[in-house]
């Protein structure tokens, strides 16, 4: 799931391998996103969900990508600015061109998603959803609720909570090196919260012992657990990751269990990240007549 603005060169990787293997690609769904621009002078991200940028994107990634479409186009971010409707407007252009087969949202709010949706079906949103981070269950936010009520799936980013649930982080030593941020920027991970935190997480990782499987089969397996709808976008640094993740469709996971891992996880301490960005589950402004 590339975006060339926010992932490197991601596209062009990719785009070597399509060359590479043209055969394969009719076996490939493949997504990537628009809408978060790298800037250099200060180092850091702006958002963009424009018209004008997401046509920019989409031919710039087609390029590096060597392909005349895309399966699926995110709106990685809401700008707060851009009208959700004109952004969905110009992505229905994209598709309607052939660019793009199908939509998806990043982030966005339950009203964003139904003004969104109004203007074009939107096949999917990317939220973060994990066991410790289920604020898209909220009847504040209730983005759950409208995405079922809307027929559109969840697809979950995090689901191992940043590599906290792979069981993996142990002490703040593991992410406080060079080239990880997450000790500095994650509350979860913080000094006075990742002790308390490391504390539930043991108690659930005796859950995933009483199964018989690991901790990140069994986080899994929670996600998985809450519906068709759901699907969660682990990250895979080898064959070997990947296979034993694939096992977790393979857990049963109780009624029992399931309520009780989220009874522990309400004991987890420190806020979500993303609301720190000021674009967690963004809303954009009406769209003037």
């Amino acid at each position: 799931m590339p975006e060339a603005d926010k992932y490197g060169d991601s596209e062009d990787l990719l785009g070597k391998w399509f060359a590479a293997n043209p055969e394969k690609r009719k076996d490939i769904f493949l997504a990537t996103k628009f809408g978060i621009k790298a800037i250099k002078t200060p180092p850091g991200n702006m958002m963009d969900s424009s018209p004008e940028y997401c046509r920019e994107c989409i031919d710039r990634s087609l390029i590096r990508l060597g392909l005349p479409f895309v399966d699926l186009y995110y709106v990685h971010r809401l700008d707060k600015i851009t009208p959700i409707e004109k952004t969905m407007r110009t992505m229905v252009e994209l598709k309607n061109a052939g660019k793009i087969k199908y939509i998806g949202l990043s982030e966005c709010s339950a009203e964003s998603l139904r003004r969104a949706y109004a203007v074009h079906p939107v096949t999917c949103v990317q939220v973060e959803y994990s066991l410790l981070c289920t604020e898209i269950e909220s009847p504040k936010r209730r983005l759950l609720e409208v995405a079922r009520e809307l027929e559109v799936a969840i697809v979950c980013y995090s689901p191992m909570a940043n590599g906290f649930l792979t069981g993996t982080i142990r002490s703040r030593a593991d992410v406080i090196k060079p080239g990880d941020l997450r000790g500095n920027v994650l509350p979860w991970l913080k000094e006075g919260n990742f002790e308390k935190n490391i504390v539930v997480l043991d108690q659930i990782a005796e859950i995933a012992k009483k199964n018989g499987v690991t901790l990140p089969q069994l986080s899994l397996a929670w996600l998985l657990a809450q519906g068709d709808d759901v699907f969660p976008i682990p990250g895979s640094s080898s064959i070997q990751r990947l296979d034993q993740n694939l096992q977790s469709f393979e857990v049963a996971l109780s009624e029992e269990d399931e309520l009780e891992m989220r009874r522990l996880a309400k004991g987890i301490v420190g806020g979500r990240f993303q609301e720190l960005t000021g674009y967690a589950f963004g809303d954009t402004p009406a769209l003037e007549l």
